[in-house]
């Protein structure tokens, strides 16, 4: 099955107010950009997003954010994202963070068809005792708080219950992809967008390089075509448009003075 549509505006087109994204991408590596604005030029509002973090920089997920689409956030990580903590202190955006690990195993046992699981992460805290701020009301006060959750022993040892992440939609980014939707991943990137491609009910990839089908050793593949419905080729130009984070630079060696 050809799975490659011709345009991102038109691989998210069925994407509506309200719906939940599972969002691909660590940091600035491998975040579906052209997937993103194509659904801030839509309009599209009122979303639920789950991704490791919410964007920076004016880029990524920092685009809808900013316009005031994002209604919810599940993540572990805000960073140095001002207006993602100016709007979840006064009120405008729920988000429920939690530890990463247990983010990335929501994602993929939502994927593999497992509702939930036990996990030693969290327990002994407000991650399974409950009250983390969901939603504040503006003035200080919490209006919304996390429900406790299950702990049970096993072997002497306690673990706390998490679901697992299913979403209408999950938008990934890939360095090569085929026609069928098999996706091989570079380095970093990694990390999420196969596990949020998991969990997506549909999922849309953009890719960097575009390739026939068995041109991807099978034994390269990060994610079998199974996962994704639609496939979204970058032009070169989108396909190198990445942004450094933080630009670190060695300080020159000192030299010496000729006499």
């Amino acid at each position: 099955m050809d799975k490659v549509v011709a345009t991102a505006l038109e691989a998210v087109a069925d994407v509506g107010d309200g719906a939940s994204l599972a969002v691909g991408g660590f940091g600035l590596s491998g975040v579906p950009n052209v997937l993103i604005q194509a659904l801030f030029e839509r309009g599209v509002a009122g979303l639920s997003v789950v991704s490791n973090n919410c964007g920076a920089m004016e880029s990524g997920l920092a685009v809808l954010l900013a316009a005031g689409r994002i209604a919810r956030v599940t993540g572990s990580y805000i960073g140095a994202n001002k207006e993602f903590a100016r709007q979840y202190l006064s009120g405008e955006l729920e988000v429920e963070m939690i530890p990463q690990g247990t983010l990335a195993e929501r994602l993929r046992a939502g994927g593999a068809g497992i509702p939930a699981f036990f996990t030693p992460a969290g327990v002994g805290t407000q991650v399974a005792e409950g009250g983390l701020p969901w939603r504040y009301d503006g003035s200080g006060g919490v209006a919304l708080a996390s429900p406790p959750k299950e702990v049970r022993e096993f072997d002497g040892t306690e673990y706390v219950l998490e679901r697992g992440i299913r979403t209408d939609f999950a938008l990934v980014r890939a360095a090569k992809g085929d026609r069928h939707g098999n996706l091989v991943f570079n380095k970093s990137s990694r990390n999420f967008n196969p596990l949020a491609a998991m969990a997506g009910r549909v999922t849309i990839a953009e890719v960097e390089e575009l390739v026939e089908p068995g041109e991807i050793d099978p034994d390269a593949v990060h994610l079998p075509g199974i996962f994704v419905q639609r496939v979204v080729a970058l032009t070169p130009e989108q396909a190198t448009d990445k942004q450094i984070e933080r630009r670190t630079v060695s300080a020159p060696e000192a030299r010496g003075t000729v006499g």
